[in-house]
Formats: structure tokens, sequence, C-alpha cells
């Protein structure tokens, strides 16, 4: 992620695993933070996903949002839980960017 004067959306929430047919790991956005993407993000969902650069200690992703119950979940993969030694229930703190359209 590019270094800019804008630092983009800083939070902290809990990691969390969904348990479905196939179970994945989601760090949860703050339901204020999540309005405030809602509505620098209008026009740039798609599926009410939202694409964005992510950084979680030293290391950036691009990803995309999940909508869930009014609030954004970011998808969290293993190579990314590695990197960063992230375990399930933890407190975890990120910086989000509105991922360039292309």
């Amino acid at each position: 992620m590019p270094a800019s004067p804008d630092p983009g959306f800083v939070f902290s929430g809990a990691v969390v695993e969904w348990r479905g047919p196939a179970p994945f790991v989601f760090l949860e956005v703050p339901a204020g933070t999540s309005d405030d993407i809602k509505d620098a993000a209008r026009g740039q969902e798609y599926w009410g996903q939202v694409a964005v650069d992510v950084r979680i200690g030293d290391t950036d992703f691009r990803t995309a949002l999940f909508p869930k119950d009014g609030r954004y979940l970011v998808p969290l993969k293993v190579a990314v839980r590695r990197a960063e030694g992230i375990e399930v229930g933890q407190e975890l703190a990120a910086t989000l960017d509105l991922a360039p359209r292309s």
C-alpha cells in the first residue's frame, strides 16, 4: 500500500471464525468505521462488497470487505494470518484504504 497523506480508515476489531460449509477467518470492522466506509465507497460496491487495500502489522494485501449485519468483515487469508501470527479471538489493529477502481 503506497504511503499517502490520508491514513485511510484505522481501526481495531476482533478476529472471528465463520463456521459454514467452508470455514473462514475475518477481522470485524466496528460499526462506526463500517458506516464511514459505506459512505466513502458509495458507487464502488459490487454485490455489497467493497475492494480495499489493507495493512495489518507489516503485511499489505488487497481483498474485498464482506457486509454482515450492517458492518463489514475483512477476510484474513492463511498467508496473512501466518505472516502476522493472527489467532481467532485476538484483537487486531488495521489500516484500510478503498482500492482504486480499475
